[in-house]
């Protein structure tokens, strides 16, 4: 059985996970007959958004805690990843990827990416295992590789800071996902578009099915 490594960034879609990607992805590789452990790094998430409000709270989460709750508990410190024990790496999207994982919500191409995120995707892409990134988690690999080919939907100026870095943007549209044969890389944009959960659906069983059959 093929096992995948899920990277969560929190739990709420606006300073953490998007919860419909990750818990659709999780269901994807289940379905597809794959296996899947979850990770997040253990640190103190950029800030806490009222999801009612959208304005941020005076509170302090962490990443790894907030994760748990969509992991059910079932986690592991992102520090303890090991690209030998598993056969590829997904990241699901929701503002923790840019905000939690690395900093481009605040400094777009000029983005830091968290030590240990770097470390497992690069460790993935040296092996030859396939990543898979949601919505924005792509802009990641974009900062990490440069030349990479992905996909962050049809939005104008994202797809203009990834250019910037080197990438090739394919515009793409509900389910579809843009391959890098090189790299591996498999991404599509979910909720990057005005997306519905079922569209979520598709995209991320598109993805794991595209890793599984990189990985052959």
């Amino acid at each position: 059985m093929k096992k995948i490594a899920v990277i969560l960034s929190g739990c709420g879609v606006f300073d953490g996970s998007e919860i419909h990607e990750a818990t659709l992805s999780l269901y994807a590789i289940a379905k597809e007959g794959a296996s899947y452990e979850v990770f997040a790094p253990d640190r103190k998430q950029h800030h806490v958004i009222n999801h009612i409000t959208g304005k941020e709270m005076n509170e302090t989460r962490n990443v790894l805690v907030e994760s748990a709750r969509i992991a059910r508990g079932k986690i592991t410190d992102l520090k303890r990843f090991d690209p030998d024990d598993f056969d590829g790496l997904l990241l699901p999207g929701g503002f923790g990827a840019a905000k939690n994982l690395s900093s481009w919500a605040f400094d777009g191409p000029g983005a830091s990416v968290l030590p240990e995120v770097e470390n497992a995707i690069k460790g993935m892409v040296a092996q030859k295992k396939p990543v898979g990134a949601l919505c924005i988690a792509p802009v990641i690999l974009a900062k990490l590789f440069g030349q990479v080919t992905l996909t962050i939907g049809d939005d104008p100026n994202t797809a203009k800071a990834v250019e910037s870095l080197g990438a090739t943007h394919v515009r793409t549209t509900h389910g579809e996902v843009a391959v890098d044969k090189v790299l591996k890389t498999v991404t599509t944009p979910c909720y990057m578009l005005n997306a519905t959960i079922d569209q979520i659906a598709e995209g991320a069983e598109n993805v794991v099915r595209k890793m599984l059959e990189l990985m052959d």
